[in-house]
């Protein structure tokens, strides 16, 4: 009888228990990990309407166009430096990163719509194979070169390839063709341009990012100049636009003693992590001016930033870009990437120099044009500082957060940079194929000067080559008949530059370039005083 009458009810129970269940389930789901047996998936609006496209929209459309321009229009909302990378775009961030990537080791520029070789890397493989400056290459593999393929990146896929593959290169030399058969291997991407005694006792270190390689690059250029006597050092940081935050912070580690805070870094996602000195460095004493501009950006900040604020170095130039967000790579399933924001970097008295991106990445990416506009460039006085973000370091010195790092002396912009004619002669290339033709045509002439700042003391531009010159420009529109003695200083100083790079490659245009840069010379009035 008692299990006849559980029979009756068992399913009336049943019932009951799951009704209790699912009011139980709804009551707490807002608290659980997971959305429970009773939760049916939505699906998200964005595929949604991708795929509403895709089968009824009145034209065809790439679903990876379109896939793209969802990608790109949240990331907008972000920051300005969380970005898609298609997979080629990061194949060349990850080598720009690692410090090599697998070629030939040549430079070339097009003139007269062919491939000119102007720089053969020493020891490289092209150079063991026989190319030479002034080659023109003609043929890559079954590929004719003409205008129509001559671009950066139809050049690369042709000449970059695994390690150990062989590129069959036709040149042009001296009226004659040859083929030369050239194995890929591994080609150094130099973070450091130049280094050498710009004084008696002052040494001069350029560098233009900050890879996997920069500090080894930094350590070997400043044990060879301490060898050679320097007591002082120029860091040239102008327009370099950053890269590896460890790399930034091991060089500031070599400046600064004890344990020194450099760096922190704090997200909502990433705890505070702080980078501090660990090791006896090769330069804590001696004076120490670093260079800066708009250009100088993200790690270069940082280690400007750690300088200033421990009172350790002159910081001389125009304020840097003001980039104070961490970035971290990610590689995606089919090959592309992405970069994103993932924390804010400090300096050391707690500064933010990120400049605000609060109204939108167009506005944010023309910031340096109102420097411009608003005189910042050519007046100090003119830089608009935070002033509710002010600090005092150690030395009592005043220095500001937001918007990047504010120098502790000013050089202006050479305004002369903007004369229409002088930006034709940049865009066109004039300078740069006119030296390069002459050099190849006065080969004799320019063995007799054994150095580039033998080159830059002795060589002048005599009359018949200026006239030369201004019959090359003429011949692209460039009208050179009127202009003033300023102009024509600019452009044999410039031109000289090109010879020294020709011969000496980045280090000897550097050598002399620096000779007629104010702010070299104010670097050294600084050390001087």
């Amino acid at each position: 009888m008692q299990k006849g009458k559980l029979q009756v009810w068992l399913p009336l129970l049943m019932s009951i228990m799951i009704i209790l269940g699912i009011f139980i389930g709804f009551s707490i789901r807002g608290n659980m990990p997971s959305k429970g047996i009773f939760y049916i998936e939505k699906r998200q609006p964005v595929k949604e309407v991708m795929e509403i496209i895709d089968s009824k929209y009145v034209d065809s459309v790439s679903a990876d166009t379109m896939g793209m321009l969802a990608i790109n229009g949240m990331l907008s909302k972000l920051d300005p430096h969380s970005v898609f990378m298609p997979s080629e775009a990061l194949q060349m961030s990850k080598e720009e990163i690692q410090g090599h990537f697998y070629g030939i080791g040549i430079e070339y520029f097009v003139y007269q719509d062919t491939m000119n070789v102007v720089n053969v890397l020493p020891g490289g493989p092209a150079a063991r194979a026989g190319l030479q400056f002034g080659d023109k290459i003609i043929k890559v593999d079954d590929t004719t070169l003409n205008t129509a393929n001559i671009v950066p990146s139809r050049i690369m896929k042709l000449l970059r390839g695994p390690a150990g593959t062989h590129v069959l290169v036709t040149i042009l030399r001296d009226h004659n063709q040859k083929q030369l058969n050239i194995n890929r291997e591994g080609i150094p991407i130099y973070s450091l341009d130049a280094s050498y005694m710009i004084t008696s006792t002052t040494g001069y270190i350029r560098l233009n990012k900050f890879s996997e390689t920069t500090y080894k690059e930094f350590m070997q250029a400043a044990e060879k100049l301490k060898k050679e006597g320097m007591k002082e050092m120029i860091l040239d940081l102008r327009d370099n636009g950053g890269g590896i935050l460890t790399e930034a912070t091991d060089i500031a580690d070599e400046f600064l003693d004890g344990d020194k805070l450099i760096t922190y870094t704090t997200g909502v996602h990433s705890a505070r992590k702080e980078y501090r000195c660990k090791r006896e460095g090769i330069y804590e004493t001696g004076k120490l001016v670093v260079l800066a501009n708009e250009g100088t950006a993200s790690a270069s900040e940082i280690l400007i930033g750690a300088l200033q604020d421990w009172d350790r170095a002159t910081i001389i130039g125009r304020r840097s870009f003001g980039k104070g967000l961490v970035q971290e790579q990610f590689e995606l399933s089919d090959g592309s990437g992405l970069r994103l924001t993932v924390a804010r970097y400090y300096t050391p008295l707690g500064r933010s120099i990120q400049k605000s991106y609060k109204e939108g990445n167009t506005v944010y990416n023309d910031e340096l044009l109102k420097r411009f506009h608003y005189g910042e460039l050519n007046s100090g006085d003119s830089i608009k500082h935070d002033t509710g973000k002010s600090f005092k370091t150690p030395g009592g010195k005043i220095v500001y957060g937001a918007g990047g790092i504010t120098p502790d002396v000013f050089v202006p912009l050479d305004t002369l940079a903007f004369d229409k004619r002088l930006i034709q002669i940049y865009t066109k290339g004039e300078l740069g194929h006119f030296t390069y033709k002459d050099y190849l045509d006065n080969k004799k002439e320019f063995a007799g000067y054994k150095s580039a700042l033998e080159l830059e003391r002795n060589f002048t531009v005599d009359e018949k080559r200026w006239s030369d010159f201004k019959k090359f420009a003429n011949k692209d529109s460039i009208a050179l008949d009127i202009i003033t003695p300023k102009f024509k200083n600019r452009i044999e100083n410039e031109m000289k530059q090109y010879y020294a790079q020709h011969i000496w490659h980045m280090e000897g245009m550097y050598e002399v370039s620096n000779a007629e840069d104010p702010t070299i010379k104010k670097a050294l009035e600084v050390i001087k005083k």
